[in-house]
């Protein structure tokens, strides 16, 4: 959606303002609903959640078509609904896999799943430019809700076909008479994600790399290429060797069952670092191109391991929650670093920020390694393992 409605400031169906009014609302709408996403993911059956969900993400799809060039505030509006859509989606989604995929396999499919989502970063941005000069960016936003509506349906058409031997959830879990509060519900899911310190530093190193790495190809990346170029080919390039080394990633990680997985989950997200370091040493074409592979198959190194540990080592009737907490902190902190990111490099120059962000993406990474439990993303003994399970 952030791509089409680009295209539609291109066209000139939407302003620039109205373009930041409604890509912040989205965000908000994602952010603001995570922690009652897990809440509700949790006591409902996942599909039903995704059903809901993605059903108020079409609606605000087709709300955002209907706006665009018109209002501001119904603009907004709808883009904000499309966030509370997709905020309430993830959690859910992510407890489908346990409660469809027997555990064996359950990294092969969200190998699958990453695959599916970097092929279409590295193909929509074409579809989408050859619908807008077809059909105009506005039917392109309610192809968007038409997609949504497809997300509403499938897994509802899907989920009745588990696979042997997975992890029941509880017949009743939506309609305990016992029930605690929302409130409750949600401090129990901190408990829980509490009891795996394996999750609480690597949520502390994904969010480093968020703030700094991620913020690095957002921001700096841009500002490099108009100084090394004089165009934006380095921001291409490096758009899309990350999304290629994604995809490659997640195709390894298909078959690939490294030992010692945590560790080598967050060594793949440590090689983040290497793209601050080749924009700041080194911003010729083919290094950044490499660079940015690296960092793109190394994130899928630690992305797909990530979200199969969560879902073996979390209940299931506590996974959504979880889930929520990682997705608001990673993607909560997020926006801080891309403001912090311009003002350091007007301070500190380019090169200062470039080196300093590429050392957290290393430290933040390397002591998460030393997490009781970081080797294989697990409680570190039997004992612990059962405690958590129970």
């Amino acid at each position: 959606m952030p791509f089409v409605l680009g295209l539609a400031v291109v066209d000139g169906s939407l302003g620039a303002p109205a373009l930041g009014v409604a890509l912040a609302a989205r965000t908000v709408g994602f952010l603001a609903v995570l922690p009652a996403a897990g809440v509700l993911a949790d006591r409902h059956a996942p599909r039903v959640v995704v059903l809901v969900a993605s059903a108020v993400a079409a609606g605000g799809s087709f709300a955002l078509a209907a706006a665009l060039g018109r209002s501001v505030v119904a603009t907004m509006v709808a883009a904000l609904l499309v966030g509370v859509g997709q905020g309430a989606c993830r959690p859910a989604f992510q407890a489908l896999v346990p409660a469809t995929v027997a555990e064996p396999d359950r990294q092969a499919a969200n190998a699958a799943i990453t695959v599916a989502v970097r092929a279409s970063v590295l193909l929509g941005p074409a579809v989408a430019g050859l619908g807008a000069a077809v059909a105009g960016s506005a039917w392109l936003v309610a192809a968007t809700g038409v997609l949504w509506v497809v997300a509403a349906v499938a897994p509802a058409r899907t989920t009745g076909r588990s696979a042997r031997g997975v992890e029941p959830r509880p017949a009743d879990a939506g309609r305990r008479a016992d029930r605690p509060g929302f409130r409750a519900e949600f401090v129990e899911g901190l408990r829980e994600a509490r009891r795996h310190p394996w999750f609480l530093g690597g949520l502390g190193a994904l969010a480093t790399v968020i703030m700094t790495g991620y913020s690095v190809t957002a921001v700096a990346l841009p500002l490099v290429s108009a100084d090394a170029t004089g165009s934006g080919v380095l921001l291409a390039a490096g758009a899309t060797s990350y999304t290629t080394g994604a995809l490659l990633g997640g195709l390894l990680l298909a078959r690939w069952r490294p030992p010692s997985t945590g560790w080598v989950a967050l060594g793949g997200l440590g090689t983040y670092a290497v793209a601050p370091l080749a924009l700041a040493l080194d911003p010729r074409l083919p290094v950044v191109v490499a660079a940015y592979v690296a960092v793109g198959i190394g994130i899928e190194l630690f992305n797909v391991p990530w979200f199969t540990a969560l879902q073996r080592e979390v209940p299931p009737d506590r996974l959504s929650r979880v889930s929520s907490l990682d997705f608001l902190v990673s993607y909560g902190l997020a926006p801080l670093g891309l403001a912090l990111v311009a003002p350091a490099v007007d301070v500190l120059g380019m090169r200062a920020v470039l080196l300093g962000c590429a050392v957290a993406c290393l430290v933040g990474p390397a002591l998460a390694a030393l997490v009781p439990g970081s080797r294989h993303f697990a409680a570190t003994t039997r004992t612990e393992r059962g405690a958590a399970r129970g």
